[in-house]
C-alpha cells in the first residue's frame, strides 16, 4: 500500500468511526438524511473516502442508499426489530447454556463499571458503547467465537434503536434503571444461575426498545 493509499484508508477509517459512533449513540435518528456535502465539510475529507465509508457502513446495516435520494441512517420496521431481537435472544440463550462453571468476568465487570460511570457523568455516547460491550461480553463467555461474531452483526443492526431508547431514558432521568437491569444480569452470571440469567435478559429484552 502506497503512502497515498494509506492516507485515504486512514480517512475512511476515521469517517466510519465518527459516523458509526454518532449513529449508535443516538445522535443521528433512523431515517435521517446523510448529505454528502455537509459530511465532507464536517469531517474535513473529500468525497472519495466519504463514499467508501458510507459503503462500509451500509454493509454493517447502519446506512441505506436510496435511489435518486442519496443516503440516510438505516431504518427498520417494527417487524424487522422484533425478528432481530428473536435472533439475538436465541444466540444469547445458546451462549448462556455453554458458559463454563467459573467464567472470567473481568471484561464483563469492566463494561458494567463503564455503564455506571457513563450514567453518573450523563455521557450518552459512552453509555451506548458500554451497553454494547456488556452484551457482547455476555455472549463471548459462551466460548463460541463464530456465534459471538454473528451476534455482533445482529446487535449492530438494532443498536441505533437501542440508542434512541437510551436517549429517551436519559431525557426522562431514568438511565440508572438500565444500570440496575445490567447489575441483576451480572449477579446472575456471577452465581452461574442460568435461569436467573435468562430472566434478567428477558427483563430488558425487545419490548424495552420498541415504541
Amino acid at each position: 500500500m502506497t503512502e497515498g493509499e494509506l492516507q485515504t484508508y486512514s480517512l475512511v477509517e476515521l469517517a466510519v468511526e465518527r459516523l458509526r459512533r454518532e449513529i449508535l449513540s443516538g445522535r443521528s435518528d433512523p431515517g435521517e438524511r446523510l448529505v454528502e456535502e455537509q459530511l465532507t465539510r464536517r469531517l474535513g475529507i473529500s468525497r472519495a473516502p466519504l463514499r467508501e465509508a458510507m459503503r462500509l457502513l451500509a454493509q454493517q446495516g447502519l446506512v441505506e442508499h436510496i435511489p435518486r435520494r442519496g443516503a440516510r441512517v438505516a431504518t427498520l420496521s417494527d417487524d424487522d426489530v422484533r425478528e432481530l431481537y428473536e435472533v439475538r435472544d436465541v444466540l444469547e440463550r445458546h451462549a448462556v447454556s455453554s458458559m463454563p462453571a467459573a467464567p472470567d468476568l473481568t471484561a464483563l465487570r469492566a463494561a458494567l463499571d463503564a455503564m455506571r460511570e457513563a450514567t453518573e457523568a450523563g455521557d450518552r455516547l459512552e453509555l451506548a458503547n458500554a451497553h454494547r460491550r456488556f452484551h457482547t461480553e455476555v455472549v463471548a463467555l459462551g466460548g463460541n467465537r463464530q456465534l459471538a461474531d454473528l451476534y455482533g452483526s445482529v446487535l449492530v443492526r438494532i443498536q441505533l434503536y437501542m440508542a434512541v431508547n437510551m436517549r429517551r431514558e436519559a431525557e426522562a432521568a431514568r438511565a440508572a434503571e438500565g444500570v440496575l437491569r445490567h447489575e441483576r444480569l451480572f449477579a446472575a452470571v456471577e452465581r452461574g444461575d442460568v435461569q436467573g440469567i435468562a430472566a434478567a435478559l428477558n427483563d430488558h429484552g425487545a419490548r424495552t426498545y420498541l415504541t
